[in-house]
């Protein structure tokens, strides 16, 4: 599953726990293609101590004394892999495996980033100012940081379905398709109604769902290894990935239907007064 704001906020911590204080042995890169800047170059950081890990949306931000950032986005199938020691000190050749880059501490421990699959779109971006990065530059404000006011003006800033609205990262930074189809399970919302439709009430609604879902997300996986963090949002999701399963709210069963590059899941019941909803790329939709 892809990484969102619970699992990388959750990664930032762990790193804050374990890494803070250690110094850089060094930075190895096995996949060319993953790091998009080239000034300051990798060797930089060799010999600087990591003083802090952030989240910005879904962009893991490392931080390391003298004012670097390594910024990376874990993208649909990157992870974070921390290594308490390294089978070999023998330092990476670039190719073909999973590994994208690599960081050895000063203690022997360190931690892999890596991509499953054959689309490599793992980024990651050395900086002196997490800004620089573009995706980072556009990120509207962050979903589980956000008040009412703020929530609201941003979702009614972009004109559409709600569950676009949600994914947007221009509009609200952090959430990707498994939590915008538990958010609105929780505020009782299709996922196609318009932003521009929504009364003060429902969208006051869907305001506190996304602080209840991504906030018991984050507590629920703060604390985790990284290697369990996966295990624990697939078991806290209530429709997400869960199509033919009942709801665990209603009984009904849970139903997909394709959206943009990928589907989505919801209860007809808890959502859509029942009705199915019709497949967008098929037929009209069904509000």
């Amino acid at each position: 599953m892809v990484p969102e704001l619970p699992e990388v906020e959750a990664l930032a911590g762990y790193l804050r726990q374990r890494a803070v204080g250690r110094r850089v042995d060094r930075l190895e890169i096995a996949a060319i293609s993953a790091l998009k800047t080239y000034d300051p170059a990798p060797t930089a950081v060799t010999g600087r101590a990591v003083t802090d890990a952030r989240r910005h949306g879904k962009f893991l931000d490392v931080v390391f004394d003298g004012g670097l950032h390594l910024v990376v986005h874990l993208a649909r199938a990157g992870w974070l892999h921390y290594r308490e020691a390294f089978a070999s000190t023998v330092p990476l050749r670039p190719g073909k495996g999973p590994i994208a880059l690599r960081v050895r501490l000063d203690d022997g421990s360190g931690f892999d980033l890596t991509e499953a699959g054959t689309q490599k779109k793992l980024a990651a971006y050395l900086v002196t100012d997490p800004q620089a990065v573009p995706g980072v530059a556009k990120l509207g404000p962050d979903a589980l940081a956000a008040d009412l006011v703020t929530f609201a003006g941003a979702l009614r800033s972009r004109r559409g379905q709600v569950k676009g609205a949600l994914t947007d990262q221009a509009v609200l930074a952090g959430v990707g398709n498994a939590y915008s189809d538990e958010i609105l399970h929780a505020a009782k919302l299709s996922p196609f109604a318009l932003t521009n439709r929504l009364t003060d009430e429902q969208m006051a609604t869907l305001h506190a769902a996304a602080r209840r879902v991504l906030g018991d997300a984050v507590t629920r996986s703060l604390g985790q290894r990284a290697a369990e963090l996966k295990g624990e949002k697939r078991s806290g999701l209530k429709v997400h990935a869960r199509t033919g399963l009942p709801c665990p709210v209603c009984g009904d069963t849970v139903r997909q239907v394709s959206f943009a590059d990928s589907d989505l899941q919801y209860c007809p019941t808890c959502q859509t007064g029942g009705k199915p909803l019709a497949d967008r790329r098929l037929s009209r939709l069904v509000r």
